[in-house]
């Protein structure tokens, strides 16, 4: 008996040790409100953009405080982007086809070239699938990351052509006004 009781006793601790380690190793955070996403493009009018505080993500960590990124995925529901000019939105609606894909999506598959900038700030490079209207594809973002305690911040932009994901640029007022294919999204995501 008095010999099975250390025992017990280090496989509590054991048991102890690894459950801190995976709390502080790997570190889940969730998509704050807090958080925007905003489409800028051209058209032969006017440069426009469009803006989301309404989507949702997570991301996790190997090691939070060496900006190892394990896993992050971010979804925007297509209808929650809005100009402030309805025309405009029933326009980006039907190029987007939201009745159909309800959803904007990202997920990582490997983020690698960690560069620490400073203490909590990095830059990375990112790769993931960029799903929008239906059409799935690889891309590969350039990340600023700041991490704190309770806290990550997570900012980027990425310019990519409509026809690439087989989007038609919207067209207004019978096509006389035509919407450049290029477009880039801009992003200031806040994770707590």
């Amino acid at each position: 008996m008095t010999y099975l009781a250390p025992l017990k006793i280090k496989y509590k601790v054991c048991v102890l040790f690894a459950f801190v380690s995976s709390i502080m190793f790997s570190q889940e955070y969730q998509l704050a409100s807090e958080s925007t996403l905003s489409v800028y493009g051209t058209s032969s009018l006017h440069d426009w953009h469009i803006t989301t505080t309404s989507y949702t993500g997570n991301i996790s960590f190997s090691s939070v405080n060496s900006g190892e990124i394990k896993t992050c995925n971010v979804s925007v529901p297509t209808e929650t982007l809005k100009s402030g000019k309805s025309a405009m939105d029933k326009n980006t609606y039907k190029a987007l086809q939201t009745k159909k894909y309800k959803n904007i999506s990202f997920t990582l598959t490997k983020a690698d070239n960690v560069v620490a900038k400073s203490e909590g700030n990095f830059n990375v490079e990112a790769t993931g699938y960029l799903t929008i209207a239906g059409t799935k594809k690889m891309i590969t973002l350039n990340l600023n990351l700041s991490t704190s305690t309770n806290k990550v911040k997570l900012t980027g932009e990425k310019t990519f052509k409509m026809s690439e994901f087989n989007i038609e640029p919207p067209t207004a007022l019978f096509g006389t006004v035509t919407t450049g294919d290029e477009i880039t999204i801009k992003f200031n995501s806040i994770f707590k």
